[in-house]
C-alpha cells in the first residue's frame, strides 16, 4: 500500500487542480478551494512551465482571496529544487494576502519517488507570511529548515524518505506559540534520514511548544527507541494524539510503551504499519480501548530474512 497520495484537501478545503491553458473549466471561488498548481512535462500537452502557470493562475483568480495552495509537480523533480518554487510564494506575498495554508511537493509515486523530490530552503515562506496557519512539505532530499520564529502557524508537517537531521533540529529550535500539530516522517538513513534521538530530546522534553496538542514521529527505522523516548517523555502528557505510524515498531518498542507513563488520556493512538506480534497488539488495546483510546494497529510492514538476519522497512523510503 502507498502512503504518498495526492492531498485530497488542506486548511479543510478541498483541492482543486487548476486547470491547463484553453481549458474551459468553470473556476471556483478562490477561497472555495485549495489551488493544486501543478506543471507536468510529461503529461500535459500544452508543456507549460510552471512559471508561466503561475503566473496565468495569479491573473486568473481573486489573489486576494486565495486561502491554500497546493504546489505539486513543477517539471522534473529529480533535476529541479523548489527554490523557485519559495520564491514565487514569497514574491506574491503583497497579492496573498489571505494566504494560510501551503503544501510544497504534492507528488504522488507515480509522478516521483519521494525521495527523488528536490526541496530547499523554505522558510523564507514562513517569514513572507506570517499569518499562515499551515505548512507542509513532501520530500527531505536538499530540504532546509532554519530555525524560525512564527506566531500564527499551527500545523507543520514534513514527509520524506529521510529527513535530514539538520531539519529536526531546526524545528525543534523554532519559536512556534501557536503550534498544535507537528508530524515528521523520519525515514532512513540511507535516504538522508540521519536525525537522532539527540535531536528530538528538547522537544520530548515538552516545553518547547506549549500549544502542541498532536505528535507524529512516524516512518522512522528506529520506532522501538522513540517509542522508548516517548514512553517516558514529558511532552506527552499534553497530547491528544500521538502517531508512531509507518515505521519499523517492533514487540521491544510497544513493551516499551505498555511499560512507560499512562497513555489512557489520549483520544488517538496510531501504530499502523507495525511488526508488533498479535499477543502484544492485544495487550494495547486491552490497555487502552476500555479508557476510550482509539488505537489503529492495522497494516503489517513488509520484512524478509537473508541468512538469518531478519529485514523489516518503513513505510515510506525511495
Amino acid at each position: 500500500m502507498s502512503h504518498v497520495e495526492h492531498l485530497q484537501e488542506l486548511h479543510g478545503l478541498p483541492a482543486f487542480d487548476f486547470p491547463g491553458p484553453g481549458a474551459r473549466r468553470e473556476l471556483p471561488e478562490a477561497g472555495a478551494v485549495a489551488w493544486r498548481l501543478a506543471a507536468d512535462p510529461y503529461r500535459d500537452s500544452s508543456h507549460e512551465e510552471f512559471g508561466d502557470l503561475w503566473d496565468r493562475f495569479l491573473d486568473s483568480v481573486d489573489p486576494a482571496g486565495v486561502r491554500a495552495i497546493v504546489v505539486g509537480q513543477w517539471g522534473e523533480p529529480y533535476d529541479n529544487d523548489s527554490s523557485g518554487i519559495v520564491r514565487r510564494l514569497v514574491d506574491a506575498r503583497d497579492r496573498l494576502t489571505a494566504l494560510r495554508a501551503v503544501f510544497i511537493g504534492d507528488l504522488e509515486q507515480e509522478e516521483a519517488e519521494i525521495s527523488w523530490i528536490e526541496q530547499s530552503d523554505v522558510t523564507p515562506v514562513l517569514e513572507a507570511y506570517p499569518l499562515l496557519e499551515e505548512f507542509g512539505v513532501r520530500g527531505g532530499t536538499g530540504l532546509r529548515f532554519p530555525a524560525v520564529r512564527h506566531q500564527h502557524l499551527r500545523t507543520l508537517c514534513f514527509e520524506a524518505g529521510g529527513l535530514p537531521g539538520e531539519v529536526v533540529r531546526g524545528v525543534v529550535a523554532s519559536e512556534l506559540p501557536a503550534l498544535k500539530y507537528l508530524e515528521m516522517w523520519l525515514g532512513v538513513e540511507e535516504y538522508g534520514g540521519d536525525a537522532t534521538l539527540a535531536d528530538l530530546a528538547p522537544l520530548l522534553a515538552a516545553g518547547r511548544f506549549p500549544a502542541l496538542r498532536h505528535l507524529g514521529l512516524r516512518n522512522s527505522e528506529i520506532q522501538d527507541e522513540i517509542a522508548a523516548a516517548v514512553a517516558g517523555a514529558p511532552v506527552v502528557a499534553q497530547l491528544t494524539s500521538l502517531d508512531l505510524s509507518l515505521g519499523v515498531l517492533t514487540d521491544e518498542g510497544a513493551a516499551a510503551l505498555l511499560g512507560g507513563q499512562p497513555l489512557t488520556h489520549l483520544a488517538w493512538l496510531d501504530l499502523r504499519h507495525n511488526f508488533v506480534t498479535e499477543p502484544v497488539a492485544q495487550r494495547i488495546r486491552e490497555a487502552l480501548e476500555p479508557s476510550g483510546v482509539e488505537v489503529d494497529l492495522s497494516e503489517r510492514g513488509e520484512m524478509w530474512e537473508d541468512d538469518g538476519v531478519v529485514h523489516r522497512f518503513t513505510a515510506v523510503a525511495e
